[in-house]
């Protein structure tokens, strides 16, 4: 017997409630998978335009491990977009047309990317900080409702983490290093601390998407929530690294038990996210021209498939 809308609509929710998966041969709401495509293609074109600001500094690295590590890292990153692109997939999205959107600006990426990388320490700065506010957002999405995007997220954050380690590392050997070095680190932490903020989103009261999600079990936390969590773990370690974070009125709050701190520009990420950032027309422009570069890859392989199913057949 064919089930009926009423009937899929509350194994759907049943499912929800009971904490367990929604699977792709799975019926859900078109507004639920709507989502879900919006939420990983977004996820995905990050972990993309996200290798352009560190891959700047690879023919510029100073040392040859160095190089090794930033290679590893941005190779890491354009794995993350192949595992995510093939989650969305999952959902009926098409890889080609994802791609299309984001070149047309039609789909979204992290606004932290349209910020340009000015020295060496933006490169140990950003798996500090920026990978670091990954990390508090996407740990959560390893129990997200949707099973593909879930399991993806495990090992993206194993690898994140490592990023994150990486980054302060380097952080570290600068700061014992000369004062120019150290000018440099204090620098790239004025400059990426608030974008840094701001990646967890617009404040819960203004976040349109905030309130769906979570009643999915897609989001485990507020916006405001997971950046909360990203001060208090961030602030024990700029003191160890010995810089100072740009916001005068970071304090600790005893009552709260929470670090205080000061008003983020809504404006400038309103901005940024509209496509007038620093850096959003150089990002998108390099992403266009190696999807056009990469067509004759895309019909070779296409043209070896065919051959292979005229074969088979």
């Amino acid at each position: 017997m064919t089930a009926t809308m009423p009937d899929l609509e509350q194994q759907f929710e049943q499912t929800i409630e009971r904490d367990q998966r929604i699977e792709p041969r799975d019926w859900v709401p078109e507004a639920y998978r709507t989502t879900m495509i919006r939420m990983i293609a977004q996820h995905a074109h990050s972990e993309i335009i996200g290798m352009q600001p560190e891959g700047n500094w690879i023919t510029r690295a100073p040392s040859l491990r160095r190089k090794a590590i930033l290679l590893a890292k941005v190779q890491d990153e354009a794995g993350h977009g192949l595992y995510l692109y093939s989650a969305a997939e999952t959902l009926g999205a098409d890889r080609g047309e994802l791609t299309a959107k984001l070149i047309a600006g039609k789909q979204k990426y992290s606004s932290i990317f349209n910020y340009p990388t000015l020295t060496f320490a933006d490169v140990g700065v950003i798996g500090w900080l920026v990978d670091g506010a990954a990390i508090c957002n996407q740990v959560p999405l390893c129990r997200s409702s949707y099973g593909p995007y879930a399991r993806a997220m495990i090992r993206i954050c194993k690898e994140e983490s490592f990023h994150q380690r990486q980054g302060y590392e380097l952080l570290m050997t600068m700061m014992r290093g000369t004062e120019e070095q150290r000018r440099m680190v204090q620098d790239a932490t004025n400059r990426w601390w608030w974008p840094s903020l701001m990646m967890f989103g617009p404040p819960d009261a203004d976040s349109s998407h905030t309130a769906q999600s979570m009643a999915w079990k897609v989001k485990r936390h507020t916006n405001d929530e997971l950046r909360q969590r990203f001060v208090d773990m961030t602030v024990p370690q700029a003191e160890a690294l010995g810089v100072t974070l740009p916001d005068p009125h970071l304090r600790w709050n005893a009552e709260r038990e929470h670090y205080d701190f000061g008003d983020i520009d809504w404006s400038e990420f309103k901005q940024v996210v509209s496509g007038n950032g620093p850096c959003n027309a150089q990002r998108i422009a390099h992403r266009r021209k190696a999807h056009e570069d990469g067509a004759w890859v895309r019909e070779a392989a296409a043209a070896h498939a065919a051959k292979l199913r005229e074969r088979t057949a």
